[in-house]
């Protein structure tokens, strides 16, 4: 029996209409900025798988540090303990990070990080005897699949048989010169119910890869510290070099009080989740009154594996031929971007650092279910690449290592289907 055959049998595949999805393309290995199939044919992975892997697959750093870990301690509860690799990385990560985050709280993944964070900002209220309950947030956002995160995500498809059991949330347009007055204005009418205001700096990966000003994203920001409002700064998909700097809040002058972090954090070894906070959030917890404590815990909290893959990622991360390579990703971007912008069948093209996106022509139909999508996706896989277009919408986000070849190569096939397709 195949293992696609194995797999059917078994497995039920994330975001995926098993009735009428293609089988799934079995991955038996990886290296670089490509992925190989068991017959060995060899893909470029142009999405990073899902936007974690930064550095390329199976790399050899990791893989040494995580090996090395497991011969040491693979785990240990987290409630009363702790261990080299949790300090060791949370004071690495707070020492990049804008410089009021000044606490880690360890997760397991990206949705949970989020869930700690509003989990802070509502309990620091209760803590401090102020009822602020309501929550602010983008339309078209998307910040995770469990039910905290759903809630402050833009309400689609994919809430839609949640949506009667999900907590209320003020939406908003992103901001731009057009409406950022009146943004503010609504802040201001309801600053005594806001308890936080949760956003994807820059960029909002899942919602189509949706970019805005960071000017306009700084004026929401300071409202909201002027009305008291705390500020929760969802980095998963952004952090890690992805906007062209180490963190899309470092576009910013005004800075978050919460960050979360997951998908680059271990290079995309491994699952784990980070939010960080400020001394003023931590301090509303502490107290001889054990009610105050914050009630989140997770059996894997702080896994030791994965943090040494996070410290290990971030070694890579920080060093110069990393940030070499950025900037020339960032620059083929911007050139390839130049090219195809005027192409009839580009409707536009969207570039924040490494991000590279490009909406084809659709008419009014520009859903995350246009038909286009999967036409798109089967074209490149033939083409031995992975991309996964968000409707008609199709990114670019590969690891830092992808070779200028590969990107080059991705380009052609891109303006080859615009003429095919």
């Amino acid at each position: 029996m195949s293992w696609v055959e194995r797999d059917l049998k078994v497995i039920w595949h994330p975001y995926t209409q098993m009735k009428t999805a293609l089988p799934p393309v079995p991955i038996v290995r990886g290296e670089g900025a490509c992925l190989f199939d068991e017959n060995g044919r060899k893909y470029i992975d142009a999405v990073s798988s899902w936007w974690v892997n930064i550095h390329g697959h199976s790399h050899p750093y990791i893989a040494q540090k995580v090996a090395e870990q497991l011969t040491k301690l693979e785990h240990v509860i987290f409630a009363g303990f702790t261990h080299p690799t949790a300090i060791e990385l949370a004071e690495r990560l707070l020492n990049i990070l804008p410089g009021n985050q000044q606490k880690a709280f360890y997760s397991d993944n990206g949705s949970t990080a989020v869930e700690v964070a509003i989990k802070m900002c509502l309990q620091y209220w209760h803590n401090k005897g102020d009822k602020r309950i309501k929550i602010l947030a983008f339309k078209n956002a998307y910040h995770g699949d469990t039910f905290g995160a759903m809630a402050v995500s833009g309400r689609s498809a994919f809430t839609a048989a949640f949506d009667s059991l999900l907590f209320e949330v003020e939406f908003i347009d992103l901001p731009d010169k057009h409406n950022i007055q009146n943004l503010i204005a609504q802040i201001s009418n309801l600053k005594s119910n806001l308890a936080c205001f949760i956003f994807e700096p820059l960029v909002q990966g899942a919602g189509g890869m949706l970019m805005y000003e960071a000017k306009y994203l700084n004026e929401l920001m300071a409202h909201c510290r002027k009305e008291g409002v705390l500020l929760i700064a969802d980095e998963i998909f952004t952090g890690f070099g992805r906007t062209g700097k180490p963190f899309a809040c470092d576009h910013l002058t005004e800075q978050p009080d919460i960050m979360c972090f997951s998908k680059g954090l271990t290079g995309g070894t491994m699952a784990l989740g980070l939010t960080t906070c400020t001394q003023q959030i931590f301090d509303a917890f502490l107290s001889d009154d054990r009610l105050k404590t914050l009630f989140h815990g997770h059996s894997f909290t702080a896994n030791p594996v994965a943090c040494s893959a996070a410290l290990a990622s971030m070694y890579l991360f920080l060093d110069d031929t990393t940030e070499i390579n950025i900037k020339r990703i960032v620059d083929l971007h911007a050139g390839f971007a130049l090219k195809i912008k005027s192409h009839p069948k580009i409707k536009t093209v969207r570039q924040t650092g490494t991000i590279l996106a490009m909406e084809w022509e659709t008419g009014s139909d520009t859903s995350y279910f246009n038909s286009l999508r999967d036409r798109l996706y089967q074209y490149f896989l033939d083409a031995g690449i992975i991309l996964r277009p968000l409707g008609n919408i199709i990114y670019i986000l590969p690891p830092y290592c992808v070779t200028t070849e590969d990107l080059n190569y991705i380009y052609s096939k891109i303006e080859q289907a615009l003429e095919e397709i």
